[in-house]
């Protein structure tokens, strides 16, 4: 009885691991806009932007219909981040930088956690752990760190950072060249009315076109990145070494300035954010080194962390993405042509911005996140009860 019950834990186990693999390549989450200058007919879904675990993707797809003609799918990250401009709001992103920068190593740290946990045995565990976080580590080291590292990075990571910087901000006066047109302005000064200012000027534009190779798309940011930097004076460039660490910061910062050049704010944001993520990088190491060690018995706080962390992966998300959604409606810029008060974006649902109707929901990802959950929780309880009767 207590060996069937062990192949089922084990059973178990090895469908989260396989559910968190699934969830790294799959959308967890999607936002859509929609509004009366955004017809069904042409946008059926809205101004839709897809989260994934290494970046946020394109929602909309190609429409194909008579009276519509498209060669390609609006980008509406894009699109969104032109609307939400208007308020203030920093573009997309700006957030998460170093949440997507790390996925990689994370769903790796949790995918070795539960593989020990799998493991009854103390010594291999702290053998089969021991040598993956080891791996886990140096692939972390190398991408952070080492020159030329982003080629260890995820592809959709780097996809992610080039088609975010594949946006023209140049605009005239009039901003008649925005995709959402002067009609768009018009409405929104209507819906705001007293809050209407009048724009500040933007940085000038970069463009690039995104592959889906990755080593291109690397050349594409390289090639950006050394660009910029030839715009600086002489005391303030530096060369590029197509790591993590500088891309993660010099793509922020570009970010953040993409809409309101403000250098006096967006230099302690960048500074603050590039602390944070050496915290995080020696946190993940830290962490390592205490799972090991409570991996050397069957006991304990640290062994069962080993699958109540994973197991509380969707906790982690809702807390993550609704953390970041306030900082988006509680540091509006205030270069942005309209002024609105703070506000806290829909995590869950149908909001009103404005003309705008938001809608934020689940994707397939969050749902194998639950999958998980439950799966893991019930291998869980099985290995609780062997252990209370083995005691």
């Amino acid at each position: 009885m207590n060996s069937k019950r062990s192949v089922i834990s084990s059973a178990l186990i090895l469908a989260g691991i396989g559910l968190l693999i699934a969830i790294y390549f799959v959308p967890v989450w999607w936002v859509a806009l929609t509004a009366p200058n955004y017809p069904e007919e042409a946008f059926p879904d809205g101004v839709r932007i897809n989260f994934h675990m290494n970046g946020v993707f394109n929602g909309c797809s190609k429409v194909e219909k008579v009276e519509i003609t498209e060669d390609e799918a609006l980008d509406c990250v894009h699109e969104m981040d032109t609307i939400n401009h208007y308020v203030g709001m920093y573009p997309i992103a700006a957030g998460g930088v170093i949440e997507r920068a790390f996925s990689p190593f994370l769903v790796a740290l949790l995918g070795v956690m539960l593989l020990g946990f799998l493991c009854r045995k103390p010594k291999i565990r702290m053998v089969i752990m021991s040598i993956g976080f080891a791996v886990t580590a140096v692939w972390m080291y190398l991408t952070w760190y080492g020159v030329g590292g982003l080629k260890y990075q995820s592809a959709g990571y780097i996809h992610a950072m080039v088609t975010a910087m594949d946006q023209d901000t140049s605009k005239d006066t009039g901003m008649d060249s925005l995709s959402s047109g002067q009609a768009l302005i018009e409405r929104l000064k209507e819906e705001l009315g007293e809050y209407y200012v009048a724009p500040e000027s933007t940085t000038e534009a970069t463009t690039i076109t995104a592959t889906s190779d990755k080593l291109a798309n690397i050349e594409l940011l390289s090639t950006t990145f050394e660009k910029d930097m030839g715009r600086k004076d002489a005391a303030n460039r530096i060369e590029w070494d197509g790591s993590g660490q500088q891309l993660m910061s010099w793509h922020y910062q570009k970010n953040l300035g993409r809409y309101f050049n403000n250098p006096a704010e967006i230099t302690p944001m960048v500074t603050t954010m590039a602390w944070v993520a050496e915290v995080m990088f020696w946190g993940i190491i830290a962490a390592m080194v205490l799972l090991v060690f409570g991996a050397r018995k069957n006991s304990g706080l640290i062994y069962w962390l080993l699958i109540l962390v994973p197991m509380a992966l969707p906790l982690f998300f809702i807390i993550e993405y609704s953390a970041w959604l306030w900082w988006y409606g509680h540091n509006l810029n205030a270069m942005g042509a309209f002024s609105v008060k703070p506000f806290m974006p829909t995590v869950f649902g149908q909001g009103k911005v404005a003309q705008f109707t938001t809608h934020s929901y689940p994707a397939i990802g969050f749902g194998y996140m639950i999958l998980m959950s439950v799966v893991l929780a019930l291998a869980a309880l099985i290995r609780r009860k062997q252990s209370l009767e083995a005691g």
